[in-house]
């Protein structure tokens, strides 16, 4: 019998299906199995891009207020948040200010009278919408303008002053960034602006009998153009050992009327308002964190300096009304603080 063809298939057999033969110490070598590779989860977006919060405090070292006969000091302690999203950013900030003697809380008529001194409490908050953003488009960045955007502003102040006083304002218009080298900006925001202010004062009708006096002490003013400007630079060009950085920021209200109808009050009580200047021009501010601790801590502690400027305050005449005798309607002064991220 001829066995070739059969020993043909046999090794065409083998060679289709192989057969691992393993010696018995290898058999007790566990074998390695891998498993297979899982995707991993993606992880949610915050819904901040940016998420800054700081705590500052601030001391002024010749601020004054209408009806006041001269300069006093002034501790503010203030808390900021700031944040950016898809559409726009977000900023916030409450603050508390004590008064020295030279502007007493009400109860005392007199300054320097052993009466302790006003209290202001406040906040402002600010929402900008970018037109890039809401459209999903670069048409609104042209050369150093980044973007155009909607501002959407208020504020509420009030102080325990004698004369009761409590403004609540809000703000809506344009916002016009532009950029500054070294990551600096520069923002300008036209703005239509109206407010409401309480004076206890000015519900005394029946010391003037001849007058109706203001219904529950509210002035409703009459709306009016504002123009919030500000900048932020570093000072790159100097050596990384001095981060120094300059900022600012002001406002310019437009003449808001009276606040009351004709006749409610004399005159004296109740001048026409005239275009007023509230900012700080400029501030300089050391990294001090950054210098200490290195780029990685940059900012999350701050020193600062800063020059301050008001004129008619609140809109009070600062050359006639008799509120802003001895200059009191203009503040100009250098206060300085201390600004904490956390």
């Amino acid at each position: 019998m001829n066995y070739r063809p059969l020993s043909l298939v046999a090794a065409l057999f083998a060679a289709l299906c192989p057969v691992n033969v393993m010696a018995a110490d290898e058999a007790s070598v566990p074998v390695k199995v891998t498993a297979p590779i899982e995707a991993k989860p993606i992880p949610a977006l915050s819904f901040f891009l940016v998420n800054d919060n700081r705590l500052t405090y601030a001391y002024d070292f010749a601020y004054r207020s209408p009806g006041t006969i001269g300069p006093g000091t002034k501790h503010v302690l203030a808390f900021t948040h700031f944040d950016t999203w898809a559409y726009g950013s977000n900023s916030v900030n409450f603050y508390v200010g004590k008064n020295s003697h030279a502007e007493p809380a009400a109860g005392c008529s007199l300054p320097d009278r052993g009466c302790t001194g006003v209290t202001e409490y406040g906040y402002q908050f600010k929402s900008t919408f970018g037109f890039n953003e809401i459209f999903e488009t670069k048409a609104f960045s042209i050369g150093p303008l980044r973007n155009v955007e909607l501002a959407v502003a208020g504020y509420d102040a009030l102080k325990n002053s004698s004369g009761g006083i409590d403004r609540t304002a809000v703000q809506v218009g344009l916002q016009f960034p532009f950029q500054l080298p070294y990551k600096g900006y520069f923002t300008i925001a036209p703005q239509y602006y109206k407010a409401w202010q309480y004076l206890s004062a000015y519900t005394a009708a029946a010391n003037q009998p001849a007058y109706p006096g203001v219904p529950n002490g509210w002035l409703d003013y009459n709306g009016t153009w504002w123009i919030d400007i500000g900048y932020y630079m570093d000072l790159g060009f100097l050596p990384d050992y001095l981060p120094l950085s300059i900022s600012g920021r002001y406002f310019i209200f437009g003449p808001m009327g009276t606040g009351a109808k004709p006749g409610s009050l004399p005159a004296v009580f109740m001048p026409e308002t005239k275009m007023e200047f509230n900012g700080e021009p400029i501030r300089l501010t050391l990294d001090f964190s950054k210098l200490v601790w290195g780029p990685q801590y940059s900012h999350y502690t701050d020193v600062w300096i800063a020059y301050k400027y008001r004129y008619n305050t609140y809109g009070f005449d600062n050359k006639t009304s008799p509120l802003c005798a001895r200059n009191a309607c203009e503040i100009s002064e250098a206060y300085a603080g201390v600004t904490v991220k956390f």
